[in-house]
């Protein structure tokens, strides 16, 4: 008994430390401007307001990042799931020369330092064209995030057994038909857990977005709340920085719960029964 409230409480104290400072960015994003830059600020708005979301809303640069992010990780994620899961299933069902070397490589890669390699790719991609452009952030995307998902689903096609893809190509299947139907399906939790790695660090970054762009034509949102003005040079817009950390965030809550379902269905429908 004595166990089961001492879990109870520590769960209690870890979702407080966890939580408040989203509830305290959420508060303050209803207080005004004067309130958000007094002093010692009450955790509870005085007089809750709206201004601050509209005036985000109404902001066409932080319209046009929102466009930039969701565009960049959605074609981020979908390029390095398809990359990953070719790759994934190449590593874990061939014997190749080199295949620990391959996956040592990739784990170095996506262990690296983010910002040394900002300075690098400034200049190459000025050369290249591809400064303040989406590919331009795209392809580091995928350079960080397809080791890691590569390590990810490697491991469920290991997990999945072979008799499995050998009985579809007795009843006729290719070997194509085998992997898509089949390997695939199977590994849907692995898929759906490597797509959200992905979108997440497309989603979040920060140091490639304000590093690699220079106009709004493909800073994303991360990058552009570093240019939201305040009042003067003195007092940052707190409150209005608030309510676009929120409504940046809303997308990704709900991206996680549509995600998570595919993978309890994605678990259910890949047991595989002894």
């Amino acid at each position: 008994m004595r166990t089961k409230v001492g879990q109870g409480i520590g769960l209690v104290l870890i979702l407080l430390w966890c939580l408040f400072p989203v509830a305290w960015i959420f508060s303050l994003s209803f207080k005004s401007v004067e309130e958000a830059a007094a002093g010692s600020p009450q955790f509870l708005p005085k007089d809750p307001t709206l201004d601050t979301y509209r005036e985000v809303l109404a902001n066409d640069d932080f319209q046009r990042a929102l466009i930039n992010s969701f565009g960049i990780s959605l074609i981020a994620t979908t390029l390095s799931v398809i990359l990953a899961t070719l790759a994934a299933y190449a590593i874990a069902r061939l014997d190749f020369t080199g295949k620990r070397v391959v996956l040592s490589i990739a784990l170095a890669i996506a262990m690296f330092p983010v910002v040394s390699l900002v300075g690098p790719l400034f200049d190459q991609w000025r050369v290249l064209g591809l400064f303040d452009t989406w590919p331009g952030l795209i392809i580091p995307y995928m350079s960080f995030t397809l080791p890691l998902a590569i390590w990810t689903l490697s491991a469920f096609f290991r997990e999945i057994p072979w008799e499995m893809e050998q009985a579809a190509q007795v009843d006729g299947a290719t070997a194509w038909q085998a992997f898509r139907k089949v390997i695939v399906p199977l590994a849907a939790p692995g898929v759906f857990t490597a797509a959200i790695l992905t979108f997440f660090f497309a989603w979040n970054d920060f140091v490639f977005g304000i590093s690699l762009t220079s106009t709004t034509d493909a800073r994303p949102v991360p990058a552009q709340l570093a240019f939201f003005v305040g009042p003067d040079q003195f007092n940052a817009p707190t409150s209005t920085l608030a309510a676009a950390s929120m409504m940046v965030t809303v997308p990704i809550i709900i991206i996680v719960l549509l995600f998570q379902r595919k993978i309890v269905a994605g678990l259910t429908s890949g047991a595989v029964k002894g």
